[in-house]
């Protein structure tokens, strides 16, 4: 049984002597296949004995289901060991660790889940190619945010197969967080943060993405990364993908196109599983996978631009191409999650997609039936594969219809299937509208664009704001897969002032920010199991989509600029205080 599980068995352990006569529990050990469709569930009883015909059964994060049990059957009563005969569908309900009692605890869990629970993992997020800089430092090799010029809402920036000395590459300083993290994550403590989403460079561990061993350089940074913040009690979450794919994996094999891509990430995650044991137990694969699933997806998520040289925005691209390299990664992702649930039980590990939340322009079916087809493609299919093991069945139409054909090589499905996710996490920024009319009014967005909606204000970029598309987005995720939820990017990025006085009066990002908390509140109402909640770019840094550092995110100010001029030093902005109260309130002083 993993140390999570311990844990949850020791919370509901029965210590009262009354309690005892009154309540059993009884502590999932082991599970096996029985005769005539029956699941054979060995386990240790504490409390007084009851050999009730249906139970609570109660699982991490609150969750808990009434179950019928067939059978008790006494295997060595003395040492308090029984087990007990249940249907076999409950296979996939049924874990170790997981408790059976006769005591109903849902009254209480309701009442609980009223507001955000004790546990609520408050933080914010960063991505390594977009704040750590040093990108050649100690070893480290090219990704392919590093070979990304700057740009601008109005000029896209470009990819470049060489370092051209005529442009500017933010990621390669970025704001330098390999030299400042103590004094970043001190910043962060003082916020009060339990959580700190972070990613790992791929190529800091691996420069090519190739190597039969990693680079200890790099495994050095991270461990005194973790070390501090574990210092101020705070858990690191460690996205392992996220936009950095070695830029030699792209030009040997125009990146996850190719299958080899699968063996070499594995061997990448058997470094990082294995190094950090005891520092991270939060992880997630591949930040925001459903970018794969439009065009931006080749140089962000998939590395599919091999020999390609100019603007991101005209990068060629091939249906085809992008679904192939989608599925190799769905593969890696499955076989990652087994690896750890294998020899690292304590990690939980979570997908992460870009949800952009799409409603009709008008209540014509068609509209309707169109805003449909988006959110399965967009939102749906890759969250479906990651969480339920298997491709859902919409995606052949889609397949069949625009001329895609994934090849799957033997085994495959049963990674798939081995390989579900313990936890959904999302980066939650807009909403669009979709219609059948082709005459709408377009409005910007992250990866993909929609119709405006008239109802919603915008961003400087042109991103519309709707707090309430994150209430109805976070219902519709836990309706559709049951499992825990976080959301780990959200968040506004504006032009912010530095005032005479060295303030930052960011107002604005506290009303955008506060806004989203109170649906999020809204959600955990509605009965969401919501885990956390970790804001974007919780210190300034370079933007993935455009490549400037004017588009700002952050509680902290960085004075870095957009012609690679600037200090570095950090400054505390108006919304560095308001959300340490949040935090320190639970989310109830917004």
């Amino acid at each position: 049984m993993g140390d999570k599980m311990k844990l949850f068995h020791r919370e509901h352990k029965i210590e009262n002597h009354e309690e005892k006569e009154m309540f059993f529990s009884f502590c999932v050990e082991q599970i096996y296949p029985h005769k005539q469709g029956e699941l054979f569930v060995l386990g240790t009883v504490d409390g007084k004995i009851q050999e009730q015909e249906s139970m609570y059964l109660i699982g991490p994060y609150g969750f808990e289901e009434r179950i019928e049990v067939n059978q008790w059957i006494e295997v060595d009563p003395q040492n308090n060991f029984y087990a007990l005969l249940v249907d076999q569908k409950l296979s996939g309900i049924i874990d170790e660790g997981y408790i059976f009692t006769n005591k109903n605890n849902k009254k209480q869990e309701e009442k609980a889940m009223k507001t955000f629970r004790k546990d609520f993992l408050w933080g914010g997020a960063t991505a390594a190619n977009q704040f750590e800089g040093a990108w050649d430092v100690d070893g480290k090799g090219a990704s392919v945010s590093d070979m990304c010029t700057n740009g601008s809402h109005t000029e896209p920036k470009k990819v470049t197969r060489t370092i051209h000395p005529e442009y500017l590459y933010p990621s390669h300083e970025a704001i330098d967080f390999y030299h400042h993290y103590k004094e970043d994550i001190a910043l962060f403590a003082e916020m009060g943060f339990k959580v700190f989403r972070l990613s790992i460079a791929w190529t800091r561990i691996f420069p090519t993405g190739m190597e039969n061993e990693p680079n200890e350089a790099g495994l050095a940074f991270y461990d005194k990364v973790f070390d501090e913040c574990l210092k101020y009690g705070i858990e690191p979450l460690v996205t392992i993908s996220h936009y950095e794919m070695p830029y030699a994996l792209i030009e040997k094999y125009n990146g996850w196109e190719a299958r080899e891509c699968i063996d070499y990430f594995l061997n990448y995650c058997k470094a990082i599983f294995e190094r950090y044991q005891g520092k991270v137990k939060y992880w997630l694969t591949f930040n925001e996978i459903n970018g794969g699933t439009t065009p931006l997806g080749n140089l962000l998520s998939l590395g599919t631009v091999k020999g390609y040289e100019g603007k991101i925005t005209e990068i060629p691209d091939d249906p085809k191409v992008r679904f192939q390299a989608l599925h190799h990664q769905f593969v890696a992702s499955a076989k990652a999650v087994k690896l750890a649930h294998e020899k690292y039980p304590e990690y939980l590990i979570g997908d992460m997609n870009v949800f952009m939340t799409k409603y009709p322009f008008t209540c014509n079916p068609e509209d309707v039936l169109a805003t449909q087809k988006e959110m399965r493609i967009m939102n749906w299919f890759c969250s479906d594969v990651q969480v339920r093991g298997e491709y859902p069945a919409y995606m052949e139409r889609y397949f069949e219809e625009n001329n895609i054909h994934v090849k799957m090589e033997p085994g495959d499905e049963e990674i798939l299937r081995e390989g579900c996710v313990d936890f959904y996490t999302l980066s939650y920024y807009m909403s669009s509208c979709v219609s059948k009319d082709p005459n709408g009014e377009q409005t910007d967005g992250n990866l993909i664009a929609g119709l405006k909606n008239p109802y919603l204000k915008a961003s400087d970029w042109g991103w519309q704001i709707d707090p309430q598309g994150l209430h109805y987005s976070l219902n519709e995720i836990y309706d559709r897969y049951q499992i825990p939820v976080m959301v780990v990017e959200n968040g506004l990025g504006a032009y912010d002032k530095l005032e005479e006085d060295g303030s930052i009066q960011d107002d604005y990002r506290i009303d955008y920010l506060r806004d989203h908390i109170k649906e999020m509140k809204e959600a955990v109402k509605d009965g969401v199991d919501l885990m956390g909640y970790t804001p974007w770019g919780c210190i300034d840094l370079v933007s993935a989509s455009t490549g400037e550092m004017a588009k700002r995110y952050g509680f902290i100010y960085v004075e870095k600029y957009d012609d690679g001029t600037g200090t570095l030093a950090r400054r505390k902005k108006k919304s560095f205080d308001w959300y340490k109260e949040v935090i320190a309130s639970n989310g109830e002083n917004l």
